[in-house]
């Protein structure tokens, strides 16, 4: 026995830390790295090199529920108040009516491409419903991937929150198929209270929890720090399963419990985040090698050419027309919404809910598995692959942030709060450019050319200098404008033409760029224009299209008003068919320039002599 407790803890434990080291070969060739630990689990189970017959399912539920719940609980405690402001409605309606029209969709496709009822399609098709959170916050924010808010936060609230649905429609119809129960049993008033009370319980187990939770943390400030974060996710975790043994949506319980938990003020709460970073890490590590070590590769012909097609289904047609008709009534560009349709990844959480139909006795249960599987694997190799191209070609993505090298709350007695932050200085900024330092922001310590000064025997700093300074988090923001920004204010988005500040008058963007039906006699500034367009709630990249003009919010001041405005000409939306086509014409025409390309021609004696430099020639 001690044997195979041994071997089994080496075989674990040794595919943690490959997949480990093989995320910095995706991260050299671009490959989605959750695709990598599914490989790894691929290539270690039966039919892979090491052949470890993995075949629990029950296991492999466990495993990946219990780290489900911990993905869920770090999303929603990483995200701000302030994105559930910008996206709340449109990210709430992908996570509910956007997976019903996804799962009733291709539930129509898997009915005519396998053959199966109609319940037996609709099961497929909910599986397949959800946006896998895991898969979204890691692409999105392991990747570096940084885009305008109103699209980034739709799409991280949509991947946290509609997991809950889409378990609730599987369960479902997977209760339905074993009663022998037809299609008119999915319109019943039993259904809607099942939907309601499971809804409502995660919902309310998810805002007590998160009070809870926070209330937990405050009382022990005084614990040792390795305790301190254990509770917190522990506490996260008794949230989760009390929820659901009573009844409710213990994954919706334990996202909303984040939410509430990291909105509030939470003593040391960087304790729990560093902590959790690791957790989330060995949780998606897990989950993805459980998964991969109980797939069997060698059933997946029969089912291929079918779910090669039903994904291509669920790719190009199920999810951005779902998305469309989701977005429809809020003010998506069609630039936006392509992209929000685009970003649908399928991941561990769909081949989790493809092990129920097997527990559940359900005949042949290793078909969904199957289909699943190769479905998920198909997502992310196209999606996966092109999230970061596709946020450039449709102008989604914002510049990297500069300059922000670390930043580390300190454990401090009493109620002070100070942070060590750490900048690169940009090379554009005012700093670089010779202006003095202001005495409350001047670094304790630089670092140059890899050794660490003083401030005081450096001299004057230059550019991408390393350095280091204490301060209070209401003061990080000028920080960024003083050794992270242009002199003349970052753009936040890359087709900006012209800034101005925010305190220009309307009434001179209207006389120099011609715009028409602004009224500007009471001589508003184009901040207080912004301002009034969004309810008093500007966010970077919001836009306001006046004719062919676009006014856009560039920098926001430390008081949350416009401080820098953006102008772009000649960008109206296009309509979603012209931009298809444009996106079709521009990709055709890269293809064809590399299959003419022509071969390079061996240069002679003569040419192959290094030219002058021009200097030289003069």
């Amino acid at each position: 026995m001690f044997e195979s407790v041994n071997i089994a803890i080496l075989i674990g434990s040794a595919l943690v830390a490959l997949a480990a080291l093989t995320s910095l070969v995706s991260q050299r060739f671009g490959a989605p790295l959750l695709l990598v630990f599914l490989g790894i689990g691929l290539l270690a189970g039966e039919d892979g090199l090491l052949g470890i017959q993995f075949d629990s399912g029950s296991a492999a539920y466990f495993i990946g529920s219990l780290a489900l719940a911990i993905i869920l609980f770090d999303s929603g405690f990483e995200t701000p108040m302030r994105s559930y402001k910008v996206a709340a409605a449109p990210a709430l309606s992908l996570a509910t009516f956007g997976v019903v029209l996804t799962a009733g969709l291709t539930g129509v496709a898997a009915h005519f491409l396998f053959g199966v009822g109609w319940l037996e399609a609709f099961l497929l098709g909910s599986i397949v419903a959800s946006t896998d959170a895991a898969a979204v916050f890691f692409l999105l924010r392991a990747g570096g991937i940084r885009l305008r808010e109103k699209v980034g936060s739709t799409l991280e609230i949509e991947s946290g929150a509609n997991d809950p649905m889409a378990i609730f429609l599987t369960i479902l119809l997977i209760e339905l198929i074993v009663a022998d129960a037809g299609t008119d049993a999915l319109f019943g008033f039993e259904v809607l209270m099942t939907f309601v009370q499971q809804m409502g319980l995660g919902i309310l187990f998810g805002i007590v929890g998160g009070f809870g939770i926070s209330w937990f943390l405050h009382k022990l400030v005084n614990v040792d720090p390795g305790l301190y974060p254990i509770s917190g996710l522990a506490a996260a975790l008794v949230v989760f399963s009390v929820c659901a043994l009573l009844g409710g949506s213990g994954f919706l319980a334990a996202y909303v419990a984040g939410v509430v938990a990291g909105n509030r003020k939470v003593k040391f709460a960087h304790r729990l985040r560093r902590f959790q970073v690791g957790m989330t890490w060995l949780a998606q590590i897990g989950m993805f090698l459980a998964l991969g070590l109980l797939a069997t590769p060698s059933e997946f012909p029969r089912i291929l050419v079918p779910a090669l097609i039903l994904a291509g289904v669920l790719i190009f047609v199920a999810r951005p027309l779902a998305v469309w008709l989701c977005l429809l009534p809020f003010d998506f560009r069609s630039r936006e919404t392509l992209f929000t349709g685009w970003v649908g990844l399928r991941g561990a959480v769909s081949i989790l809910l493809a092990i129920l139909p097997g527990l559940a006795g359900i005949e042949n249960g290793s078909f969904y598995f199957n289909v699943v599987f190769v479905m998920v694997l198909v997502s992310l190799l196209v999606q996966g692959w092109t999230i970061q191209p596709a946020a450039k070609l449709l102008k989604m993505s914002l510049p990297s942030e500069q300059g922000l090298v670390d930043r580390v709350e300190l454990e401090l007695r009493g109620a002070t709060e100070m942070e060590l932050v750490g900048y690169k200085i940009h090379p554009d900024s005012a700093i670089a450019k010779g202006e003095r330092v202001p005495r409350w922001a001047r670094p304790v310590m630089v670092i140059r050319d890899g050794l660490s000064y003083s401030v005081h025997t450096i001299g004057p700093l230059q550019a991408n200098d390393q350095v280091y300074l204490f301060a209070s988090a209401r003061r990080v923001r000028l920080l960024d404008q003083i050794y992270a920004s242009p002199w003349d204010e970052m753009t936040v988005e890359s087709d900006i033409q012209f800034r101005v500040k925010g305190a220009t008058k309307m009434s001179d963007l209207v006389r120099q760029y011609g715009l028409e039906g602004i009224d500007t006699s009471d001589a508003v500034t184009a901040s207080q224009f912004l301002d009034r367009s969004f309810d008093g709630k500007p966010v970077l990249g919001d836009r306001v299209t006046i004719g062919d003009v676009d006014i856009v919010v560039c920098a926001l001041d430390d008081a949350g008003g416009v401080g820098t405005v953006g102008i772009v000409i000649g960008e109206e939306d296009p309509g979603a068919g012209a931009l298809m086509a444009d996106l079709v014409r521009r990709g055709g025409a890269r293809i064809a320039g590399l299959v003419r390309r022509p071969k390079p021609i061996s240069a002679g004696p003569a040419e192959s002599a290094p030219a002058k430099d021009i200097g030289d020639q003069a």
